[in-house]
């Protein structure tokens, strides 16, 4: 069972993203700021982490950098997903290291379809 890693201040989001994904085989662990979702990539090792890029205490850009920097967690995807959805935030997620941008609100529908599609794709980039 893939584990995903949501990491938002909103508890709200947090809520919308397990209902989302509810029924669909993933294990959810999350997190409320950027050093709690270093220190639960950290243990939890996820297949995949949802960051938001406003978090307190550390930003989700700075989040995504530091976790492409550890050998632990540099091959783990990270979708972002954010109301921060101009062009300059896009291009700031890529630069740090993220795999996909989901702007809020979101639709349930296109979010588990872009988990499902990042995790195949880590998949069969795992199996050459």
């Amino acid at each position: 069972m893939p584990t995903i890693l949501v990491v938002d201040d909103e508890p709200t989001i947090r809520l919308l993203v397990r209902a989302a994904l509810e029924g669909t085989g993933y294990r959810l662990v999350e997190a409320s700021d950027g050093f709690s979702a270093l220190q639960m990539a950290r243990s939890e090792h996820p297949d995949l982490i949802l960051l938001d890029i406003a978090l307190p205490r550390l930003s989700g850009l700075e989040v995504c950098r530091r976790l492409k920097e550890d050998p632990a967690t540099v091959a783990t995807p990270v979708l972002f997903l954010t109301g921060f959805a101009q062009q300059a935030e896009r291009r700031a997620a890529d630069a740090a290291g993220g795999q996909g941008f989901i702007a809020k609100p979101f639709s349930p529908a296109a979010l588990v379809r872009q988990i499902a599609d990042t995790l195949r794709s880590r998949a069969t980039l795992a199996s050459r």
